[in-house]
């Protein structure tokens, strides 16, 4: 696909590769400096494999002094710089430009801290998501933004597009559960904003930073919440006949008041990928599955399923399968978190990522199917129904040029529809590259130029992330 455009890059900066090269490698230790093209390549593109680009140089820092050190010199040199946590980005975010340098965090992968007492814990940006939950889960506690990456996608990652997941319905995404990040900026200070404490005094700076997509600064530390682990969990599969019975049936229960901690949607596609890759027992004979969690004590969790089985009762449904032990419990979210790399087995897509009020869920439902049959397309729906995060999989050939445009356009028209309803253009994924050129479609031209002039406080000359979030005309400098 070609139809994003990148900047052209700057022939000053190419031609001076060599002297760049070797002013970074002062900076850093040599292992942690990657030069070579074939060393370089893994760094071209991320999840958003669609588009590649061949970066400058990679550096792989150790410390917040040498991200410091490396930015710094970056800034001096007028050189662009491409923040990069693990690469798991769907949006394109960390997605280089030829003269760019690549700052990955993946080298700081430490957990500094755990004060249970103030439940919070302090770590490096390259930790992954799992990790943390990994370090606390034998104390009784956990870190509760769960992307279905999260057995790889970092911290660093995760604060820079304000990743969520399943159970997001309930304790929120990634701003709802950091606290503090030590910041690097492009002249090379190192700020904290922020800390283990509720209520830092000021500005809301963190509120900032989080979901910045790496056009700030560069997050090298972040202090985040630890939450006890519930005393009982048990998710329930609900089968309907269709997709729309099943948005119906969200709908209402979020209409009643009803906080599950994850509410998942999968439409008959999803359930048959996702079943043959995990074999979670999923109902084979229903349009539509909810995989509802609910948590708490046994009398608290039947209480809340008794009120949950009665409006689906009303909604038609069809199947009602209640996990029995910790073994089916695995095997259930095994298969939602493994949908996207399972439906990888079978079609190239492309995972979109909007949000809309539950409310306008069957509605949605419905005119997604009309959009992308009117392309001659197929798609999986996988998503966060209770909070509305639609994760459409758009199946196409991507060696087929016609067939990869036609997912594209199919996809812009789902994320403009999210519009329409009153919805936005991502919950979790980020702008990146791929919803740039879409940011017209909510913000009008204040609105933009807005955000801009915040942006040029921190980077007056576009140097962080340049080619992402904004569309590429009309960008206003401080």
């Amino acid at each position: 696909m070609s139809a994003i455009a990148f900047p052209v890059p700057d022939a000053g900066i190419l031609a001076r590769r060599d002297a760049i090269i070797a002013g970074l490698s002062l900076l850093v230790a040599p292992d942690a400096l990657i030069t070579s093209e074939d060393e370089r390549r893994p760094y071209e593109t991320d999840a958003l494999t669609a588009y590649r680009r061949m970066p400058l140089a990679v550096v792989l820092p150790s410390t917040t002094q040498e991200v410091a050190a490396v930015l710094r010199y970056c800034g001096e040199q007028g050189v662009p710089v491409v923040p990069r946590g693990a690469g798991t980005s769907l949006a394109g975010g960390a997605i280089p430009q030829e003269d760019a340098v690549v700052i990955g965090v993946s080298k700081m992968n430490r957990i500094l801290e755990i004060d249970y007492a103030n439940r919070v814990a302090k770590v490096q940006a390259g930790v992954t998501n799992l990790a943390v939950t990994g370090a606390v889960s034998a104390d009784g506690f956990f870190y509760a933004p769960d992307p279905s990456s999260q057995l790889a996608c970092s911290i660093g990652g995760n604060i820079g597009m304000n990743s969520g997941g399943a159970h997001c319905l309930k304790y929120g995404v990634t701003t709802n559960n950091v606290l503090g990040v030590t910041l690097v900026m492009l002249d090379g200070s190192i700020v904290e904003i922020g800390g283990g404490h509720l209520d830092a005094p000021g500005y809301d700076l963190l509120g900032l930073i989080v979901g910045s997509e790496g056009q700030l600064g560069i997050v090298t530390e972040a202090t985040v919440r630890i939450l006890r682990q519930a005393e009982g969990a048990r998710p329930v599969l609900f089968g309907f006949p269709t997709s729309v019975e099943a948005g119906a049936a969200v709908a209402a229960i979020i209409g009643a008041g009803i906080i599950p901690v994850a509410m998942e949607f999968m439409d008959k596609p999803a359930i048959e990928i996702c079943e043959a890759f995990a074999h979670a027992g999923y109902p084979m004979d229903c349009g539509a599955l909810l995989i509802i969690e609910v948590e708490g004590s046994e009398a608290e969790m039947d209480a809340q399923l008794a009120r949950i089985v009665a409006i689906a009762r009303e909604h038609g449904v069809g199947t009602v399968k209640e996990s029995k032990s910790a073994m089916e419990t695995a095997a259930i979210w095994k298969g939602r978190k493994s949908a996207f790399g399972a439906t990888g087995r079978i079609a190239d897509y492309i995972c979109m990522d909007g949000t809309i009020p539950t409310g306008q869920l069957p509605f949605v439902l419905e005119r997604m199917d009309e959009i992308i049959k009117g392309y001659g397309l197929r798609v999986a729906n996988v998503f966060h129904a209770g909070d509305g995060n639609l994760h459409p999989l758009i199946l196409y050939n991507c060696n087929d040029p016609v067939e990869a445009q036609k997912a594209e356009d199919a996809g812009n028209d789902i994320l403009k529809l999210c519009v329409e309803v009153g919805g936005c253009l991502t919950g979790e994924h980020g702008v990146g590259i791929e919803k740039r050129d879409l940011m017209t479609v909510q913000f009008n031209e204040a609105d933009l130029h807005q955000q801009q002039r915040v942006r040029a406080v921190f980077d007056p000359r576009w140097l962080l992330n340049p080619a992402k979030v904004f569309p590429l005309k009309g960008r206003i400098a401080a």
